[in-house]
């Protein structure tokens, strides 16, 4: 079974899904292998396949290979570890609003927030999806009373990391929604510009709830990002306030950004998941 297909102008098309699977064997590959050099064989293998598949062809397809290893990752860790998070891949706002996983009241109470944004102003309140939601593990448990590992990677596997999120869809209380996660391939300079930008306006979403809901002393919402390789440029780049945080002397300065993670094996990805989903390194192995 091929995983190139030719488009109507001739240009062939590579079908992410079927190479991902095909590709690992249906399996995920060793424990320390590293992502990029893996996903560079996926890269030869498509080229033997098909000559006339393009670097920008294949690029496209890098970022969605990288998230579903993540997405396994982190659903397999939380299957193993019973107080663990659950991460879950969400889609573009185009076909999903995030905000969306709250419930009626706070759902509206957001939306709420937009409608007077834009009837005060000339600006929106335009947001992006992060690439990661993390769910509390009590409300997970009430969704999926049963987390089974995905040991077999194929469409199937595929498709549950990609529709889980609908699950919790007008399900999540203020509490429910631990944080987020986006993750990059590379940390290009302006790729490092979007990502304390949406933690920022994830944070002040979150504080605008708390205050219309009154709620005393919450958790707080983290925000974290992953990237394949994390230089010291990165990690300074990335270390700077939320800006709502810094409106008022009341509060403490926060962070747009807790924490950086270099991730580029299942073995990397175990560490990072072990402290974003909130439990301790130690029980890792």
């Amino acid at each position: 079974m091929t995983y190139i297909r030719i488009l109507k102008d001739g240009k062939s098309q590579v079908m992410k899904e079927l190479a991902f699977s095909t590709l690992l064997g249906n399996k995920l590959p060793d424990h320390t292998k590293n992502f990029t050099e893996l996903i560079l064989g996926f890269d030869k293998e498509i080229a033997k396949a098909d000559k006339t598949v393009t670097k920008d062809a294949l690029n496209n397809v890098h970022g969605d290979w990288y998230e579903w290893l993540l997405a396994i990752a982190a659903w397999n860790y939380c299957a193993e570890h019973e107080k663990a998070n659950l991460a879950l891949l969400t889609p573009n706002i185009s076909q999903f609003n995030i905000s969306k996983l709250y419930n009626e009241r706070l759902y509206g109470l957001i939306q709420d927030l937009r409608e007077k944004v834009l009837a005060s102003s000339a600006v929106q309140l335009i947001s992006s999806n992060p690439d990661f939601v993390i769910i509390e593990r009590k409300l997970v448990n009430k969704i999926f009373p049963k987390l089974d590992k995905i040991k077999v990677i194929d469409k199937e596997a595929i498709q549950t990391i990609e529709t889980a999120f609908k699950s919790f869809e007008l399900q999540c209380d203020f509490e429910d929604i631990i944080g987020y996660v986006s993750v990059k391939t590379s940390f290009r300079p302006d790729r490092r510009l979007q990502i304390p930008h949406e933690g920022s306006l994830m944070k002040a979403i979150y504080t605008h709830l708390q205050t219309r809901e009154w709620i005393i002393n919450p958790k707080g919402l983290k925000y974290y990002a992953i990237a394949t390789k994390v230089g010291n440029p990165d990690r300074a780049a990335l270390k700077t306030v939320a800006t709502h945080s810094i409106t008022t002397v009341h509060n403490i300065p926060q962070a747009a950004v807790d924490e950086v993670f270099e991730v580029n094996s299942l073995q990397q990805a175990e560490i990072a998941f072990a402290q974003i989903l909130n439990v301790s390194p130690k029980s890792v192995f």
